[in-house]
Formats: C-alpha cells, sequence, structure tokens
C-alpha cells in the first residue's frame, strides 16, 4: 500500500495535521507513522522499532492504535 492509498482509507480526522508531531516526546510526524504503518509496521511495537513514537511516556499510543485499526484489516487492539 502507498501512502497516498493509506490515506485514503482514513477518515477525515486522521487526515489532519500530517506533518505535526503526533508522538510529542520523540518528535515523529503523523506522516511518518502512516509511511511506516505503509511499509509493513503492522503492531505498535514495529511502529515503535521503525519511528520511536510510543516510546516516551506512551501518550501517543491510542492514536497510534486508530491508525492501525483503519490501516491494517486483521490489526486487533
Amino acid at each position: 500500500m502507498t501512502v497516498d492509498e493509506a490515506l485514503n482509507l482514513l477518515p477525515e480526522i486522521l487526515k489532519r495535521n500530517l506533518e505535526r508531531n503526533l508522538c510529542v516526546c520523540n518528535e515523529v510526524p503523523k506522516i511518518n507513522v502512516i509511511k511506516a504503518i505503509t511499509e509493513g509496521a503492522d503492531t505498535l511495537e514495529k511502529v515503535r522499532a521503525k519511528t520511536y513514537a510510543s516510546d516516551g511516556n506512551g501518550c501517543c499510543r491510542r492514536q497510534i492504535e486508530d491508525l492501525l485499526e483503519c490501516l491494517v484489516p486483521e490489526h486487533d487492539s
């Protein structure tokens, strides 16, 4: 899946602020998380390993789970 295809699958609210940091602790933009998911990071742990998002205090964990739920059909929270 390409990033453009992924963006087409997301609800409008998750398409907002793509260049802003989804993970404030490690300064990871939302688009980097989406790109990691399109490149095969299909779990929170894989997204964390690829981007360092949620590796701080974890306050962005729910947002990452929301993206995974939309972009990874077999993803279970």
